[in-house]
């Protein structure tokens, strides 16, 4: 745990210099009705090894489930040399890149990155990343919206297969600046977005279409059909992708006749480990022709005047990211750490690596489906190829399916009744290439446990009424 070097007298030293009586007094400037008040609950004050033996036993109670989840955060294997590097203090610790001169391997890092990510998504321009996948989607409408010079409507055409997540923070940051998300449903046999359904919103003045690749279900997209749909009807195309699903399928700047617009997504299945839920980073790629409206740093690499290669921010002044007025975008970020990461990782894996890795979690997910599908009742609910992840209709409401695996320490996939309560009993289960046979006949010999005990249940309701 951290050091906190800090001793009371030291406290009251510093203090005494700045000419204030208490911490409190350092922040008397914040209203009284802003301030949370005392904590309640919490006791005396611990040593750090009390403290230390604390906090493991509450991770111990964690345990380590077999996770099967996906939705978006994905359980993949990352080299120990990865973070090993990632967490050396010249990385650990670096300051944004504002001088250049003092900040050439942060610099030449970030330029790497954008040059992997620019390969990976066949796309022109990176930048330095952002918050996550879903606040780079947001940044892409916004972008989409600010280079589209031939819309004036502000309309956003988004498919309802896409992550819920996703569309609930676009639809944060960007409803109060006057742009219109429009759904577009899905087709229930297949899992795809409804092309029919398109075909009303032809000829109208529209500013992008989002495109999923696989979308919230895992299922692949018709990708060339959407591109060339957006680009007959003068929308922008806006890619959101899997990064991990680019080294084996068709990445955006190849959809249709002249690829997407733009590309973005999250990156955390590229070296960033699950932690609960973060930190992870988007990207967002995009045409060269759109490079001026695209948000956050971009990193240039030159030569000085004595010919000595140099990295530096291009396009973008300082001024730019500390002035709002300025500014391309007020709320994108480099998360600088987790793109190292990203990039140590991608370094060490490789264009091969990357594809067998994709490979495995696929013919892993069909053997998770077999073995699964093998149970009475079970049956996948899309007839669309599937990529990493896909729905199952199960015969009992999934919650309870999911508390009773949970119990026996499996995390059996993500209950979709909430967000899509139309598809009734739907289960989304996702495999990796960190599961094995043995980890899905577990999984397998629980869930159809739970199923007996239902069945058993069912007929002694019966036989109780008989």
């Amino acid at each position: 745990m951290p050091f906190v070097p800090h001793t009371e007298e030291e406290l009251w030293q510093m203090l005494d210099v700045i000419g204030v009586d208490s911490i409190e007094q350092l922040f008397d400037e914040i209203p009284g009705e802003l301030r949370c008040g005392e904590l309640q609950g919490l006791g005396p004050g611990l040593w750090e090894q009390e403290i230390s033996r604390l906090m493991q036993g509450k991770a111990r109670q964690d345990g380590q489930p077999l996770c099967f989840i996906g939705a978006g955060a994905y359980d993949h294997h990352i080299p120990a040399a990865v973070w090993q590097l990632a967490s050396r203090g010249e990385y650990y610790t670096a300051y944004t890149p504002y001088q250049a001169e003092a900040s050439q391997g942060t610099l030449q890092l970030l330029y790497e990155y954008q040059s992997m990510m620019t390969e990976l998504m066949d796309m022109d321009v990176s930048n330095a990343s952002l918050y996550d996948g879903a606040s780079a989607l947001a940044e892409a409408v916004l972008m989409a919206v600010r280079a589209n010079r031939k819309s004036r409507s502000r309309r956003i055409l988004v498919p309802a297969n896409l992550h819920p997540h996703y569309r609930a923070t676009v639809q944060t940051l960007v409803k109060n600046q006057g742009i219109e998300l429009v759904e577009i449903p899905y087709d229930r046999s297949t899992g795809q977005t409804d092309l029919q359904a398109l075909v009303q919103h032809t000829g109208q003045d529209l500013a992008a279409l989002v495109v999923p690749q696989p979308n919230f279900f895992g299922v692949l997209e018709n990708v060339d059909a959407l591109t060339e749909w957006a680009r007959a009807n003068a929308a922008l195309s806006i890619a959101v992708v899997n990064p991990l699903a680019m080294a084996v399928l068709r990445p955006p700047g190849e959809w249709g006749k002249q690829g997407a617009d733009i590309c973005c997504g999250d990156g955390q299945p590229l070296g960033a480990p699950l932690s609960s839920g973060g930190p992870y980073f988007g990207f967002l790629c995009s045409k060269q022709t759109l490079v001026r409206q695209m948000p956050g740093r971009i990193i240039g690499r030159t030569v000085d005047l004595d010919g000595k290669e140099g990295f530096a921010l291009t396009l973008q002044a300082r001024e730019q990211h500390i002035r709002r007025s300025k500014a391309t975008s007020n709320i994108c970020t480099n998360q600088g750490l987790m793109v190292t990461a990203a990039t140590i990782h991608m370094s060490l894996i490789g264009a091969d690596g990357l594809i067998r890795i994709a490979g495995r979690c696929h013919s892993n997910l069909q053997l998770l489906v077999e073995k699964l599908t093998s149970l009475d009742e079970i049956e996948p609910l899309f007839s669309g190829p599937v990529f990493h992840e896909t729905v199952l209709r199960l015969p009992l409401e999934p919650q309870r399916v999911l508390r009773t695996l949970a119990a026996h320490n499996i995390l059996g996939g993500y209950n979709l009744a909430k967000h899509y309560p139309e598809l009734g009993n739907a289960l989304l289960v996702c495999a990796t290439e960190n599961h094995n046979q043995g980890d899905m006949d577990k999984y397998r010999l629980k869930m159809e446990q739970v199923l007996t005990s239902r069945r058993q249940g069912a007929c002694a309701t019966m036989a109780k009424f008989d």
